[in-house]
């Protein structure tokens, strides 16, 4: 790069149609051939990639001042690209990344791509295109998006999920998992191989008391299977038989339809892979506390979690065939439950559903079936249609009797049992005692179906409402051996609980609404299991040497579909037809046996689970990260009081605020706990950015129409193509066609324009509307600098060697301290806000004569984290040889920040009436005499004296009249 101090015109500067633009103007034409050159500088002389302590790429000599890892929630690569929305957060770390590396800190930043998943396979099967050469070409897209931002990633260490190196460690991780077992006395994950020598030395029994070793090996696996992390279940699952896979809960709409497709999705009981997330239950609780993180993110963590405590009651079965467990917080109100209900998918439904109405059931009860087995099975195939929050949301309670009665322990009341899907399997038991009384729901259900209320909790005086769900003295509560009768909730709950105890018939326990993740996916496009089962259908976990085991080539990447309403299908993968690659011999160790493979792929969350791990040490072929690599990176901070380690700042949406983060945070101490990482959380900081949202429009129909080619008259009426639309305001998306893009932006103004535009129009965590007429502010704010620094005829750089007058070296350094806070803060639309009034002050003060040097190169390098093309464009034009990246980043001199004069404004009775400005060190009472004969004040009082002055110093002064 030539440090000449001549700006190059730009291409076609001179062209036919541009005769009255200076030839060295500040445009598009400029700024592209700006940033295209320094991002070829950057990427050529590897600019932004930081060495590690240890490994591959151990440099610790090359490592500076603190470090700093920085990361984004990295994006799935869609083949539509990016939208202004989607770089937000992206040029937000870079801003900060820019501003640490250049006061002395050590940056480690990268981007990669979470690539497997639904789309891509749904896309392939469209199409017949191989799911990785769409995402391949996708990602190379978002790369040269993100390229063209100008974004200071180290791209050695990028990466996608898909990539085959990226998931063997994947793999390897899940079978850290898979032989892992949670000791609850030690509260940690230990290697399943000690679970096995303690049954094998007799320290911990079997379930059934026989010792070990009289247990064949099917009957010892099985023992050893039920404690680990990674287990087979039989598992209520939501089936979609038109897309012929499982789906996640969020992939299923709330009238229980496939996200996509618009398929109908039923529940159903599947065998599944399943990971044991529930035994980090409390961890996952506890140590939100220990973390740098917004209230509400916490918020929303507890309440999936949803850890409380209450006691699990036992209510028996007609003839004792069985017993109805039911987990309660309010175990005080049992007196009050007079029926009971089981979630459609209860596995007790079928064991004690006779075949035979009992003599006398309400005909409400039956659903006008001829017995309870045809009621019980017409509900549950209508329960299956409806998603779970539909079943949770619905006002209208529908249900149908089992046909047998259970026993309420407290007072030996038979009560009906019932089936109804406002009782969902995966929270509690999967059972519920109704007490109408005191629970809404359970009151709308007995209106329905004519049963009993009886009222637990005296409500206030003068309640005639429905069901009272406050607390109260308890009333209505008493056998012939406790009473409940006039004691608060609390003191209710120990003593009902204890009594129970006593019985046998409950106990006091902690309950979660949280359930083991759901792990296996019947898709194509997804990490294989590295477990394949042998003769007698046991998992068995492959060795390292094993891995990685990758994905065949396919013919046909469609998993088996069916008829949309074919709810009793069974999935078949698409990986399950490869029969060369599914049946297979292998040696693990004592001879060669034949083998089946796992057909199901891990779930997208998979690679999104651990990818902070792999940028540290991406060269690494050996182990999944070294140790010094990782203890460098992420571990425990000495001078923060019981700090997890971690990330030191993650930004994403708050779409991911639950579900991403808890598995990451899981896997993470599953690590942890088996010695991996010495960081015992992924994230110590994280924000969330806000959006992007803009104005879409609806025609008569209700259609969308393009954004760009709607019309606003002056009236503020919006037509388009002659016909009214109408005017609403939300998120930017494709559907809404009103999507900007940031190639668009970047060819009319410069990826420097927009970068400063996007920071300008708010903090980070806040959404803000997107307006293109608005841009051209900020190109506006960028021209004006380069006609301060630069001769827009010459190309001439025009700064000077004088020394600014002392009012400009107050105005300097004042923009210098501020803007150190507010990159440090994340405040960059107040950081612009500062620099456009430096920036307004030397056009005031130089713009005939030239700026003096002092002042233009600290501008330049304060401009650098927002806008770093035309900075280090400015930087070199100014004679330096080097990138300003690694700095240096102005400091304020303290002289220049005391302030020689404060100004006052004057109250009088309460209002702003007017100013004075005075001496930084003028008295009180020197400030108060300056308010008095100021002219304002003068005619409010007419002559009479102030019945009070209030002098706030530096703030206000307050004139009583």
């Amino acid at each position: 790069m030539s440090t000449d101090t001549t700006a190059a015109a730009p291409e076609g500067a001179e062209a036919p149609g541009n005769e009255g633009t200076p030839p060295f103007r500040y445009g598009a034409a400029l700024a592209e051939q700006i940033e295209r050159r320094w991002q070829d500088r950057w990427e050529n002389e590897a600019t932004f990639h930081v060495p590690n302590p240890a490994g591959p790429w151990a440099e610790p000599e090359a490592l500076g001042g603190a470090k700093f890892y920085l990361m984004d929630m990295f994006p799935y690569p869609s083949g539509s690209g990016l939208h202004v929305g989607h770089p937000l957060g992206f040029i937000g770390t870079d801003v900060l990344g820019r501003y640490l590396r250049m006061t002395g800190r050590t940056v480690l930043h990268a981007m990669g791509f979470d690539a497997f998943g639904l789309p891509a396979e749904q896309y392939a099967v469209q199409t017949g295109t191989h799911p990785r050469k769409t995402t391949e070409d996708n990602i190379e897209r978002y790369k040269a998006q993100l390229r063209r931002l100008g974004l200071a990633h180290d791209e050695q260490r990028s990466f996608a999920t898909t990539d085959v190196e990226f998931y063997r460690w994947t793999q390897w991780i899940f079978l850290q998992i898979f032989n892992s077992w949670y000791d609850q006395e030690q509260r940690k994950a230990r290697p399943i191989a000690e679970l096995e020598a303690e049954f094998a030395a007799g320290t911990r029994a079997t379930p059934d008391g026989r010792p070990w070793a009289e247990l064949t090996r099917v009957e010892q696996r099985g023992v050893v299977d039920s404690f680990r992390l990674a287990y087979v279940s039989e598992a209520p699952v939501n089936w979609c038989p038109g897309l012929g896979t499982v789906l996640a809960n969020e992939e299923v709409t709330a009238d229980g339809r496939s996200e996509r497709g618009n398929f109908p999705v039923f529940r159903r009981n599947l065998k599944q892979w399943m990971l044991r997330i529930t035994a980090y239950a409390d961890r996952l609780i506890d140590d939100l506390d220990r973390l740098d993180w917004s209230d509400a993110v916490k918020t929303m963590q507890r309440n999936w979690i949803g850890r409380s405590e209450g006691a699990q009651v036992r209510f028996p079965v007609d003839g004792g065939q069985a017993a109805i467990e039911v987990f309660t917080t309010r175990p005080d109100t049992l007196f009050g439950a007079t029926y009971m209900v089981l979630a459609p998918e209860h596995p007790l439904v079928d064991a004690i559903t006779p075949a035979e109405w009992p003599d006398g059931v309400d005909p409400r009860w039956t659903g006008g079936a001829a017995t309870p087995r045809e009621a019980v099975a017409a509900y549950r195939a209508a329960a299956a249609r409806k998603s779970e929050l539909d079943r949770q949301e619905a006002r209208d309670k529908t249900g149908v009797f089992t046909g047998v009665h259970a026993t309420n322990p407290v007072n030996g009341e038979r009560i009906p049992v019932f089936v109804a899907d406002y009782v969902l399997m995966g929270y509690g038991t999967g059972a519920i005692m109704a007490v109408p009384g005191q629970d809404q729901r359970d009151w709308d259900f007995a209106t329905v179906f004519g049963l009993p209320v009886v009222r637990t909790v005296a409500p206030p005086e003068g309640w005639d409402g429905e069901a009272y769900v406050g607390d109260g003295p308890a009333i209505n509560s008493a056998n012939a051996e406790v009473s409940l009768n006039g004691l608060a909730v609390a003191d209710a709950k120990k003593l009902i609980t204890d009594w129970l105890a006593g019985k046998g018939a409950g106990e006091a326990v902690v309950q979660y609404k949280l359930r083991d993740w759901l792990f296996s996916r019947q898709r194509y496009w997804g990490e294989p299991f590295p477990i394949v089962f042998d003769e007698d259908g046991l998992p068995v976990a492959l060795p390292d040497d094993h891995l990685p085991v990758e994905l065949p080539e396919v013919a046909d990447y469609s998993p088996k579909t069916y008829d949309a309403d074919a709810a009793d299908t069974e999935p078949e993968p698409p990986l399950s037809r490869v029969n060369d690659w599914v049946e297979v011999e292998l040696d693990l160790g004592d001879g060669p046996k034949r083998y089946r493979r796992e057909t199901n792929t891990m779930p997208q969350w998979a690679g999104s689970s651990w990818y902070h791990l792999r940028y540290l040490d991406p060269a690494n072929r050996e182990q999944i990260v070294h140790p010094d690599v990782e203890r460098y990176w992420l571990g425990k901070d000495p001078s923060r009081p019981n700090d997890v380690g971690g990330v030191d700042l993650y930004v994403g949406g708050m779409e991911h605020a639950v579900l991403h983060l808890l598995y990451a945070r899981f896997w993470h101490k599953v690590l942890h706990d088996l010695g991996h990482v010495s960081s015992e959380e992924p994230f110590r900081h994280l924000i969330n950015q806000g959006y992007i949202q803009a104005y879409a429009y609806t025609d008569a129909r209700g259609a969308y129409v393009p954004a760009e080619e709607v019309v606003e008259d002056e009236a503020g009426r919006f037509t388009w193509n002659g016909q009214p639309v109408r005017r609403e305001y939300g998120k930017m998306g494709k559907s809404l066609k009103n999507v900007v893009t940031p190639d668009e932006m970047c060819e009319r103004y410069g990826a420097d324009t927009f970068r400063l535009y996007e920071m300008s129009t708010g903090p980070m965590e806040v959404s803000r509307p997107w307006s293109t007429r608005d841009v051209i502010g900020s190109q506006r704010f960028l021209q004006r600098v380069w006609r301060n620094l630069v001769d827009e005829q010459t190309g001439e750089v025009r700064v000077t060697d004088a020394e600014p007058d002392t009012e400009t070296l107050r105005v300097l350094h004042r923009a210098i301290a501020g803007v150190h806070g507010d990159y440090v803060a994340l405040r960059y639309n107040t950081a612009a806000a500062k620099l456009i009034e430096l920036n307004n002050h030397l056009t005031k003060a130089y713009g005939t004569t030239g700026v003096p040097r002092s002042v233009a190169e600290p501008l330049v390098l304060m401009m650098a984290p927002l806008t770093p093309h035309v900075a280090e464009e400015l930087w070199s034009l100014l004679g330096h040889e080097q990138s300003l990246a690694h700095g240096p980043f102005p400091v304020a001199d303290e002289q220049y920040l005391v302030a020689d004069t404060v100004e006052y404004p004057i109250q009088i009775n309460g209002k702003v009436r007017s100013r004075i400005t005075v001496p930084a060190d003028a008295t009180p009472d020197q400030v108060e005499a300056a308010a008095l004969g100021e002219e304002k004040v003068v005619a409010a009082l007419t002559g009479r004296a102030p019945r009070k002055v209030i002098v706030v110093p530096g703030r206000l002064v307050n004139v009583v009249v």
